[in-house]
């Protein structure tokens, strides 16, 4: 009997030698996005109904501030048109690529990215990824932009996990999906590593809009974000929020945290 990671490693061969490099590049990538993203977003709007009570006292911002029901219907709208924009742009680029016998802009070799490239091409990713963000990010909350196009996403003051994607379809696209598309693309990474790099970005995501304090250093800034939109503009690092004084005051995360701390009680 082979072993669990024999048994992929043979799996993921027989994909890799039976279907074209561009078919497993956009199959895998669909799959993936569908899956890391829509399931954690089920998971955490689905607590307020099925368990209340845990829901409560846990959620960051007060009953009153969660989106209506209409808002939740309208996001799953715009997050549809969003996603569907984004197949549309990879399935173009495959396509261009097929007829000019372009290669995948992935590796998809056979044989699994060793443990140690996969470390490192995951972090450079991440950095890229964070950087990208930021300044894209910044860069809608300019005056003459913001009213246009990132107004959309600011809508919900209290965001829920689909939120992530409620978005106009530019800034989907240049803030959401080229920050995690493009760093694994340069490095012309493992396309089983620009898989793990999309699945944690989408989980990370979906876990910062939530608007849960599971994880607070990742729920609780962007909710602050949302809340107040002149803090906390990265993504999951504080790197460049440090660098460029965007980095939320103490005294002012503290009092958000006190404020919860006692509705909880």
């Amino acid at each position: 009997m082979l072993s669990p990671n024999l048994w992929l490693q043979e799996t993921w061969a027989q994909i890799a030698t039976t279907y074209s490099p561009l078919q497993i590049e956009i199959t895998g990538t669909v799959v993936v996005q569908l899956l890391t993203f829509y399931l954690p977003c089920a998971i955490y709007m689905s607590l307020p109904k099925l368990f209340p009570a845990f829901s409560e006292r846990h959620k960051l911002q007060k009953q009153e501030k969660q989106p209506t029901r209409a808002q939740i219907l309208d996001a799953v709208f715009v997050v549809s048109r969003n996603q569907l924009i984004a197949f549309g742009i990879q399935f173009l680029g495959v396509w261009i690529r097929q007829q000019h016998g372009l290669p995948c802009i992935y590796d998809v070799s056979p044989t699994f990215p060793t443990l140690q490239i996969f470390v490192r091409d995951f972090a450079i990713a991440l950095i890229i990824r964070e950087a990208l963000f930021y300044y894209l990010h910044r860069l809608f909350h300019a005056k003459r932009l913001y009213p246009y196009i990132h107004k959309i996403h600011h809508r919900f003051t209290a965001p829920v996990a689909l939120a992530a994607q409620y978005a106009h379809p530019v800034e989907h696209i240049l803030v959401n999906v080229l920050p995690v598309v493009l760093p694994n693309a340069l490095l012309r990474s493992h396309i089983l590593t620009f898989w793990a790099f999309l699945a944690a970005m989408l989980i990370e995501t979906s876990t910062v809009h939530s608007g849960y304090d599971f994880w607070p250093h990742l729920a609780e800034k962007h909710d602050r974000h949302h809340e107040v939109f002149i803090w906390n503009f990265g993504a999951c690092l504080d790197w460049f929020d440090w660098m460029h004084g965007t980095k939320e005051k103490q005294k002012v995360q503290n009092a958000f945290t006190d404020r919860n701390e006692k509705k909880k009680s």
